[in-house]
């Protein structure tokens, strides 16, 4: 789908650049820097999600972004942050310079600690650094992946694609602009591969599984 899509491939082309003219010449430090910034995008938008369809069905929802967040350091808890302002709808609005402070300072250690101390997704991002060096390259970071969710919408919108098959494509598409991809062993399996092997394993209500390598988990 995706290599049909040309204004998709020249923003994740744009999105290269912008990282590379920036100062972050390592693909492998790039990809791993714009993963987390996708991960903020998509963060927001599921909870806004969940909101407006709570909101719908009258039920109760307990945003991410509800209450306030303390840094790790800030033992005493007297400075607390409003988690409204950690969002990405929220901190993309700020102007450079305050933006690139808010997300290395604020919002990077708010998704550091997502789930709380002990959780496998806090240990695993416990080494995690936030590289981005300057406010020129977040904010136009921030701005081509905009028009990234803006194209894939309009993608799933108007050409019926499932949502998670795109942000596939995306991703497959930001690995193949590494020249070790392959070498890395990241490849996105076919959807029709996807729907055969389903079929024939046939899980069922209670089943447990397991992808240790689960990527964007479109396969899940």
């Amino acid at each position: 789908m995706l290599q049909l899509n040309a204004k998709l491939q020249t923003l994740i082309r744009a999105l290269w650049d912008r990282f590379w003219s920036g100062g972050i010449s390592n693909p492998l430090s790039a990809i791993e820097q714009i993963t987390y910034l996708l991960f903020m995008k998509q963060l927001d938008d599921l909870d806004l999600k969940r909101e407006r369809d709570a909101a719908f069905n009258d039920d109760t929802f307990t945003s991410r972004f509800s209450g306030e967040f303390f840094l790790p350091y800030d033992t005493e808890k007297k400075n607390p942050i409003d988690k409204a302002t950690l969002r990405w709808s929220h901190f993309k609005e700020m102007k450079a310079d305050v933006m690139l402070a808010h997300v290395q300072q604020k919002v990077f250690p708010f998704i550091k600690d997502l789930n709380g101390d002990g959780s496998t997704f806090t240990r695993h991002m416990a080494n995690a650094v936030f590289l981005i060096p300057s406010a020129n390259l977040l904010q136009g970071a921030i701005a081509i992946i905009e028009d990234i969710f803006v194209e894939i919408e309009r993608e799933g919108r108007e050409e019926g694609h499932l949502f998670q098959d795109i942000q596939g494509d995306v991703y497959e598409m930001l690995l193949s602009e590494i020249s070790t991809a392959g070498k890395n062993g990241q490849f996105r399996t076919p959807r029709h591969i996807i729907k055969l092997i389903s079929e024939l394993v046939n899980p069922q209500l209670g089943h447990r599984i397991c992808d240790p390598a689960c990527g964007t988990a479109g396969f899940l």
